[in-house]
């Protein structure tokens, strides 16, 4: 029999216990004598029962005398009075929590917690942690699951409940993993590749970085088509100015430099026409406006027998799907080819790439991405050969932090302003993205911080607006640029810390690739000493009725996600659109096209009955000749089934607004479904 004595305020608690349960429960005080601490007001109650009742103090001293004893906290009265009775104790590490519930709970190494100045047992522990959760909101069980594999890990209460407690954040709590840098590879000086030496000069680089490194010794300066996989500000874009510089200057054809959005087409054109004005004609192309305002009209040089040409996909695909060519290309490089599997651009992006290569067969194709699955797979399908640098040139901390939606703004505040005021090794202050889900958004989150120290950039401002807050935050002059996720692959800050104020993008959840993507922008070898990104989510918060999912399990989803292969299928509505722009190219040759869409990495849906049995195409002999209404379908970037609603509709209305109301409902509609 074991007798366990809990020391309380003036009183002791005692607990008979045969090894498996509990059998009795009781109190006793201590009253000091001439013959020393003797017991008095001796109770006992059976488990579960509430009344005590009194009993003679001489069975407690036989109950004393003739059991093991443990002790919770040594007592000068008690070991004295144990002394006296000549009885042996052993402090025991017992759960005081389970004790007062009538329970015994042994602590060791694997099951006790550290809970403020004591311990208790993972159960009870757990069971503090419900009760904090249940405060905060409505907790997914896969986000249990996660505190509690936490409290596994680090055996402390507190700096668990310090991801749920924002207002008392530590960061020590509240992070997740760290990323480490990893020491880079020796790398070369620029004079020592094979470059012409004014490309080497007007550069301003003068040692390549690992990932340029690992690029050359692969055959980038030989012609090799690469696939380069490497964190954000790793010098990705560096190795397609290699190869497209050297093969421009050596008479090997002009360069291609295609990226997915307008804002950093139009931040590339700018960098490349000042760094290479002596060496080269830069121009951009991109899509334009069909309003003609100031504040919408195109910038930069449209000249398309330029050099260098930077531009969007769809905008370089115009030229394509209108029937005219780009002839001279050498050098093709495809930024952030990621994009591949996007459910709305991918098939125009794998058509594009399909294009070029049929008009261009002897350039050389340079694919760039930070975040993509299996590349060793897609590198195969693109008939590229992989160049990976996996570590990251400095360190990364990822923090994740439960919260409601109200305190987020108060919280994204302090964390700008806290971040602003370090300053790296290299002497830059620190600056911050923050990610958010809607234009309306950026704009509140960036008042709320201050104009002083914040601005707002979506796709929703002009391009002198964008490039206004491009400028102040490159000569930090502002602390924190707060933008949409959809704008992300746009965004080319030198931010040491990342906040995710939402994990949407508009109202669907970010994919694992698109969240790697955006949290690869923290932290630049040039300028910080490390990266931060925060991530804010909210209890059983969402942006969609129709998710299953809440903010904080898409929070542990996209933390802990691993990243699937490149391997699109695309449906009747991509693959028609496709199939009428790759025939304009191939001026209808059924052989050609078949040849192009082989050359796609994603699988097109068999359409070319679809499109004659609407009439849009009409075969015969090996040709495909299109309609005028296919030609339609291909140069607006659309395929047959938003075509022949479109057509429709037509009929029924004459009212513009009307049926591009309607459109937007059927797709809607379509969506949700």
């Amino acid at each position: 029999m074991t007798v366990i004595i809990v020391p309380q305020r003036g009183s002791y608690r005692l607990i008979i216990y045969n090894g498996k349960k509990v059998l009795d429960t009781g109190v006793f005080g201590l009253t000091s004598t001439a013959k020393g601490y003797r017991p008095v007001d001796f109770k006992t109650r059976k488990p579960g029962r509430r009344n005590y009742q009194k009993v003679a103090t001489k069975q407690l001293v036989d109950l004393i005398r003739t059991s093991s004893i443990w002790i919770t906290n040594p007592d000068p009265a008690l070991m004295a009075f144990l002394g006296d009775f000549q009885v042996s104790s052993k402090v025991a590490p017992l759960c005081r929590t389970c004790l007062l519930e009538d329970r015994v709970t042994v602590l060791n190494k694997k099951n006790g917690v550290k809970y403020g100045r004591e311990r208790v047992c993972m159960d009870c522990a757990e069971r503090e942690l419900r009760r904090e959760m249940g405060y905060l909101g409505q907790f997914g069980h896969r986000s249990f699951q996660h505190i509690r594999a936490l409290l596994e890990t680090y055996k402390d209460v507190d700096r668990v409940l310090g991801l749920l407690q924002p207002e008392q954040r530590d960061p020590s709590q509240t992070l997740f993993d760290r990323m480490e840098a990893v020491k880079p590879i020796k790398t070369r000086h620029i004079t020592q590749v094979p470059v012409p030496p004014a490309f080497a000069k007007a550069s301003g680089v003068e040692y390549l970085t690992p990932v340029q490194q690992l690029a050359v010794n692969g055959g980038l300066l030989e012609g090799k088509d690469l696939l380069v996989v490497s964190a954000t500000a790793s010098g990705k874009t560096f190795v397609g100015e290699m190869a497209g510089m050297k093969n421009l200057l050596e008479k090997g054809g002009r360069m291609l430099f295609l990226v997915p959005l307008v804002a950093l087409a139009n931040q590339k054109y700018f960098r490349f026409r000042e760094r290479y004005k002596d060496l080269a004609t830069v121009s951009l192309q991109t899509g334009t406006s069909r309003l003609n305002l100031p504040e919408t009209r195109p910038v930069g040089e449209r000249n398309m027998r330029a050099q260098i040409i930077v531009g969007t996909y769809e905008g370089v695909d115009t030229i394509f799907r209108n029937g005219r060519e780009l002839k001279g290309v050498g050098t093709v490089v495809i930024d952030e080819v990621q994009n591949l599997e996007e459910p709305e651009r991918g098939h125009r992006l794998d058509g594009l790439i399909a294009r070029i290569k049929k008009t261009s067969p002897n350039a050389q194709f340079l694919y760039l991405s930070a975040t993509i699955g299996a590349p060793n797979v897609l590198a195969k399908k693109l008939n590229a050969k992989l160049v990976r640098y996996d570590s990251r040139p400095v360190p990364l901390d990822r923090h994740l932090i439960f919260c409601e939606r109200k305190k987020k703004v108060q919280f994204i505040k302090s964390m700008v302003r806290e971040e602003f005021a370090r300053r790296s090794s290299k002497g830059y202050q620190g600056q911050t993205i923050v990610f958010t889900n809607a234009r309306a958004r950026c704009h509140t989150l960036a008042d709320a911080i201050g104009a002083n120290v914040a601005r707002p950039y979506h796709s929703g401002l002009t391009a002198k607006e964008r490039r206004h807050v491009e400028e102040l935050f490159g000569s930090q002059k502002i602390a924190c640029v707060v933008t949409t996720a959809a704008l992300a692959a746009g965004v080319d800050f030198p931010a040491s810390q990342v906040v995710f104020d939402s994990l949407a993008m508009g109202i669907k959840w970010l994919t694992v690739q698109e969240f790697n993507q955006m949290l690869g922008r923290a932290g630049r070898p040039d300028f910080h000493d490390q990266g931060r990104i925060v991530l804010l989510a909210e209890p059983g918060g969402t942006y969609s009725r129709t998710s299953k999912v809440t903010e904080e399990e898409m929070a542990i989803a996209l933390l802990k996600g691993e990243m699937e292969e490149v391997a699109p299928v695309y449906d009747i509505e991509g693959s028609s659109e496709e199939f009428a722009a790759n025939a304009i190219v191939c001026k209808g040759d059924e052989a050609e096209v078949r040849w192009m869409e082989q050359q796609m990495v994603g699988t097109t849906e068999p359409v070319l009955e679809t499109l004659q049995k609407h009439r849009l195409v009409r075969r015969k002999q090996g040709h495909i000749e299109l309609s005028d209404l296919a030609g339609v379908m291909a140069r607006h970037f659309i395929g047959v089934e938003r075509l022949l609603l479109v057509r429709h509709l037509v009929r029924e209305s004459d009212d513009p607004l009307e049926i591009v109301a309607e459109i937007d409902c059927t797709e809607a509609r379509k969506e949700e479904a």
